[in-house]
């Protein structure tokens, strides 16, 4: 005769509460089952996002900064004024691009303004209009390859150099003023660290 074993009892219920249904008992394994996912789902979904976030940032910073030419858009506060490149409102066409080595440090920039932005521009430079030049082409041939400017169009191409002391930066400006009442500015201000 083989023993037999011991009936095992389910867990302890108190002699005024009644046996759990199994339909309540679903209900409570669903919630836990919910609160558990939420707990740990929910975490784990915005690291993979914000990792993803991250990478994507990245790409962008770094096709920005190995890009060979101008990028569309406004430059910096920072650079603006490190560069002293004031860009007038209202300004269309904006583009930048700037550039460092040990050397020196260009900050290239485009827009197209009316006569009065055109004025604040040169006035914040320190400059007034009467100061440009017929026919100057300031911008020198390294910048305008850098830049991928190209002066050879119909023009009238007006130019200077604002000179300064270091620490303060230089820059070359160059306006096309085929359409008087919307010039062209291209700006190349060069730092000396």
């Amino acid at each position: 005769m083989t023993p037999s074993l011991p009936h095992q009892a389910g867990p302890p219920t108190r002699p005024d509460q009644p046996a759990e249904a199994p339909r309540h008992k679903a209900r409570r394994r669903a919630l836990t089952l919910l609160i558990i996912v939420l707990l740990i789902g929910v975490p784990a979904g915005y690291l993979v996002i914000s990792a993803n976030q991250s990478r994507d940032s990245g790409k962008d910073k770094e096709a920005k900064y190995s890009a060979t030419g101008l990028t569309a858009g406004w430059p910096s506060k920072v650079q603006r004024r490190l560069y002293q490149v004031s860009v007038p409102h209202p300004a269309e066409d904006v583009a930048y691009y700037e550039t460092n080595n040990w050397k020196t440090s260009r900050l290239y920039v485009q827009f197209r303004t009316n006569p009065a932005g055109l004025d604040s521009f040169l006035g914040a430079m320190g400059v007034r209009r009467e100061q440009l030049r017929k026919g100057e082409i300031t911008i020198g041939e390294r910048d305008r390859e850098v830049s991928g400017w190209t002066f050879g169009g119909r023009g009238p191409w007006w130019g200077l150099t604002h000179a300064q002391k270091n620490p303060a930066p230089t820059q070359d400006v160059v306006v096309d003023l085929s359409d008087p009442r919307n010039p062209m500015v291209f700006v190349v201000s060069r730092t000396v660290p």
